[in-house]
């Protein structure tokens, strides 16, 4: 995703990853599946929106939304980690990679509603 830096190249790497993860476990729980490929694959579809976006504004709310999902996408794979379904060697990774991006994210709108403000007096 250009114009997102490493917060782009992290969710690129990071989707295909939940894609299969979901694909994996379609057969235990189907309905978590379906939950973590949606927020896990939205993140990434809301940053790519935020590219687009019309105003700062709207580049904070849609980067806002993304958030929202990758805690989402967090809580899905903490419920399968807590179900057993999925091992240390598949969470750890994985749970981490969605820390660094919900940091990046946050650092992201930070930054942007700093620099909104300061326009604003320009």
């Amino acid at each position: 995703m250009r114009g997102l830096g490493v917060l782009g190249e992290k969710i690129l790497i990071l989707v295909p990853k939940i894609i299969q993860l979901a694909k994996s476990l379609e057969k235990e729980n189907k309905a978590m599946a379906n939950q973590i490929l949606r927020s896990g694959t939205s993140v990434g579809a809301n940053c790519h929106e935020a590219q687009s976006a019309q105003s700062k504004a709207d580049f904070i709310t849609k980067l806002h939304i993304a958030l929202k999902e990758n805690d989402e996408t967090q809580y899905w794979l903490k419920m399968f980690y807590a179900s057993q379904l999925i091992d240390d060697d598949t969470f750890t990774p994985l749970n981490t990679e969605i820390e660094e991006i919900g940091k990046l994210l946050t650092s992201t709108i930070k930054h942007t509603k700093e620099n909104l403000e300061i326009s604003k007096y320009d």
